[in-house]
């Protein structure tokens, strides 16, 4: 006599419960809509971009992201159309399974702003960075002989100013001249510093800071034109 195995008949059932249960759940999580994205800005840097420029920038097939289907999201996509923008450097997008969407986006930082016939920043990369109408940065102004693919000079020294406290303070234009050498002009002070080139810039630098300091103590910057740092063991000036 054929005899009925029930605890076969029971697997068999819980599994398609489970399975339909499965199926169900997957097209309703995938059928969900996203909702308004949550964007946090990371690091101090906040100011050049907003939550609604970042949030037109969240486009899937010609539409905000806001209340599309989640199944049809492209994360990838969506940080290659935030990282394009040349405000922003670095971006990532998280997706959470009932559809919250998350935006995570470090700004640049400028450290000098270009201001020839064309006005931009440079980031602390050393890459170009538009001009915003959201807020402006208070770094030194370059001037002279400039081309947007050719900023590494000026790149290096305005690095060098940014990480010292000392120039940070100080410096307020870079002029980079014809022949590529560096000049630069300091707050309160109407003389102008020849850089010269980069070789030996610490010591450059060094020597500056303690002919500045010198020079203030006796209360004599005022009486100068020019200040020659090309020479590394000296400080030549030229007075008025």
């Amino acid at each position: 006599m054929f005899r009925i195995n029930y605890n076969y008949i029971k697997i068999i059932g819980l599994l398609a419960i489970v399975g339909g249960l499965f199926a169900f759940s997957n097209q309703r999580n995938s059928s969900r809509k996203v909702g308004e994205p949550t964007i946090k800005f990371l690091g101090e840097n906040k100011l050049f971009i907003t939550d609604a420029t970042v949030s037109k920038l969240l486009i899937q097939n010609q539409e905000t992201v806001t209340d599309q289907p989640k199944d049809i999201i492209d994360l990838n996509e969506l940080e290659i159309a935030l990282n394009s923008n040349p405000m922003i450097k670095e971006a990532e997008v998280f997706m959470s399974v009932n559809g919250e969407l998350s935006v995570e986006i470090e700004q640049k930082r400028p450290i000098a702003r270009v201001s020839t016939n064309a006005s931009y920043y440079i980031d602390d990369r050393g890459s170009f960075m538009p001009l915003s109408s959201n807020y402006s940065a208070r770094v030194p102004l370059v001037t002279g002989n400039i081309k947007k693919n050719e900023l590494e000079t000026v790149f290096q020294f305005a690095k060098a100013v940014d990480e010292d406290a000392f120039l940070k303070i100080h410096v307020i234009e870079i002029r980079q001249n014809a022949d590529g050498s560096i000049d630069f002009k300091v707050r309160k002070n109407d003389f102008i510093v020849h850089l010269g080139t980069l070789k030996k810039l610490d010591k450059k630098i060094n020597n500056f800071k303690a002919f500045y300091q010198k020079a203030m103590k006796d209360k004599i910057l005022d009486s100068y034109s020019v200040v020659n740092l090309k020479f590394d063991k000296q400080v030549i000036c030229t007075k008025k």
